[in-house]
């Protein structure tokens, strides 16, 4: 009971790493004032690239980044460590095994969930791609790498950055179904890539309408 007491304990830091709201902050701190009211009112780098300026708009996008990472490589240090404790009662070291990959599924959809609803903002927040693109990166390099590709390559043919992680949501979902992974990591990939195209809904509503901001443009 204790150590899955402590796993619920360990997935509620992976949300609180997703839900550090790198963009609020930032523009409350260079400009004093709430990201959420300006530009697309969204708090990703592309609306602090519109709002605060390119330097602020890389910092955010990086941490956003890492934070989605750091939840993946604390939950991959936490369980270990946890094992080793005399207090607590682990499963079997087969068991613990198997039970990792469906851990690392678990941190990486709480820390998607803490950016897009995060708790330090009423739970709003948003769209979790870059955040996404960190538990890419942590979980499968060469999935992360594939889905930066294709939002590189599509920011640079559309200029829009909604399209960009949306079709690199579709391009991580596609790779993690074709390579060798286990069925978490799929199933994590899967929920993870849909939930950021829900999360686009504005967007695509303005795509259809042709009023979607390129790359560079205010709103």
């Amino acid at each position: 009971m204790v150590f899955w007491t402590a796993s619920v304990a360990g997935l509620a830091v992976a949300y609180l790493l997703g839900s550090i709201p790198t963009g609020y902050w930032a523009g409350a701190l260079l400009k004093g004032i709430d990201l959420r009211e300006h530009g697309s009112r969204s708090i990703g780098a592309t609306n602090v690239l519109r709002t605060l300026g390119t330097w602020p708009a890389v910092v955010v996008l990086l941490v956003d980044v890492l934070k989605g990472a750091a939840a993946i490589v604390f939950v991959r240090w936490f369980y270990p460590w946890l094992a080793t404790l005399p207090s607590v009662t682990p499963p079997a070291a087969a068991d613990l095994q198997a039970w990792m990959p469906w851990a690392v599924c678990l941190a990486g959809l709480a820390a998607l969930l803490g950016h897009a609803r995060s708790i330090w903002l009423n739970f709003t927040g948003g769209k979790s791609a870059a955040t996404g693109l960190g538990v890419l990166l942590a979980i499968s390099w060469p999935v992360g790498l594939g889905a930066a590709m294709v939002f590189g390559g599509a920011l640079a043919a559309f200029r829009i950055v909604s399209v960009g992680s949306m079709l690199a949501a579709l391009a991580a979902i596609a790779l993690i179904c074709g390579l060798e992974q286990p069925l978490p990591y799929r199933l994590l990939v899967i929920a993870g890539g849909l939930y950021v195209i829900l999360r686009h809904r504005a967007n695509i509503r303005r795509l259809l309408a042709g009023t979607e901001p390129r790359f560079g443009q205010t709103v």
